[in-house]
């Protein structure tokens, strides 16, 4: 049987403990370079944050020298200069809206150079303040976020577990920031919304699976003869496909709205809360499997009952010459679930010798 017709039937025997060792090197080196990217070339606020004069116009046949030398002429050469939406030309400046002749100034120079009236320019002004305005109400809302997050996981779960979702997600908003900053792609209202939305999402998938674990500690096989790992890696076994028949119908209708939203109706808000949700939903499923899921087994495997549990594993693999993983496949068997019964052929109970046969039933007689 092929790997995908056994996550297909979710009977996987992925060994996640291995691939960690290589995972965690990757988030590792993609967190580095986030954080070199935040660094060197910082994140590019939209106007909502920094406040100033944005400009919008239609220029298909317009290029960033063309429009660099036009805003030269108007003591603007310094103005951000982007390409939107295809052919959609947006210019952002430090003016204040009070400066009525900068910005007419501004506006008759991207007038000329596109060859339209000055009613086909649009420009929107924003003030400094307003701007940091909306990024402290935005930093608030985060630090709520991880405060009654963490309250409710330590309430229905318990705080190491906690501890470990709230490791992922500033491990996806890190890296999803960090993309956001490599490629300069623009922080807008519509990225932040989108940026709680990936939080939320990513808590979800890290739940389910800490959850399912949490279901295998009260199997009876499994308490006392195994690590708290291995129950680790049995639950992940479990959760792969939902994990990722979950990722696939989230990914389809964002790439449709992007695509849509992008190529066919130019909606520039639309596509820039497609692309954080994008990267966002990717780096979550990511994260709920190869992060929050260690993080969580690193913890536990230093509570005293679990310390104990891998020293007697140990010490009967010593004594048989074998590994911990083998004593534990002997006691509880692998780590995926026994295969379903087939339709054709269906589940037999298992005789037991010495059992006794019922007699038949008599038929009754007719009278």
């Amino acid at each position: 049987m092929s790997r995908l017709q056994r996550l297909w039937r979710n009977q996987t025997q992925v060994d996640f403990p291995e691939l960690w060792k290589t995972t965690l090197k990757v988030s590792a080196a993609l967190i580095l370079i986030s954080a070199i990217a935040l660094l060197v070339r910082g994140v590019n606020l939209g106007i909502e944050f920094e406040g100033g004069t944005v400009w919008e116009a239609s220029a298909p046949d317009v290029s960033t020298a063309d429009v660099r030398d036009a805003l030269r002429g108007v003591g603007q050469a310094d103005a951000k200069i982007q390409f939107v939406g295809g052919d959609v030309l947006r210019v952002r400046a430090e003016l204040d809206a009070t400066d009525a002749s900068s910005v007419a100034e501004v506006s008759l120079a991207l007038a000329n150079l596109t060859g339209q009236s000055l009613d086909d320019i649009s420009f929107n002004s924003i003030s400094a303040s307003w701007g940091s305005e909306i990024t402290s109400k935005a930093v608030r809302a985060l630090i709520v976020f991880f405060i009654v997050v963490a309250i409710y996981i330590t309430l229905t779960l318990e705080w190491r577990m906690a501890l470990a979702a709230l490791v992922a997600v500033a491990h996806d908003i890190v890296i999803t920031v960090g993309i956001y900053a490599l490629f300069q792609f623009e922080v807008t209202p519509a990225t932040v919304i989108a940026f709680l939305t990936i939080m939320g999402y990513s808590l979800y998938d890290t739940l389910v699976v800490f959850d399912k674990n949490r279901d295998y500690q009260r199997r009876s096989a499994l308490v006392g003869r195994a690590t708290y790992t291995r129950i680790m890696n049995s639950a992940l076994n479990m959760v792969l496909l939902r994990s990722v028949n979950t990722t696939i119908t989230s990914v389809l209708p964002v790439l449709s709205m992007l695509v849509i939203g992008t190529l066919v109706l130019g909606a520039v808000t639309l596509a820039e809360f497609a692309v954080a949700l994008l990267i966002g939903l990717l780096v979550g499923t990511y994260s709920s499997l190869f992060v929050a899921a260690p993080a969580a087994a690193w913890m536990k495997e230093r509570q005293p009952e679990f310390v104990e549990q891998r020293e007697r594993l140990e010490a009967r693999a010593q004594s048989r010459g074998a590994t911990v993983q083998d004593v534990e496949e002997v006691a509880v068997g692998p780590s995926s679930p026994a295969p379903a019964p087939s339709a054709d052929r269906p589940a037999r109970r298992p005789s037991q010798p010495g059992a006794a046969i019922p007699p038949r039933p008599r038929k009754r007689k007719r009278r």
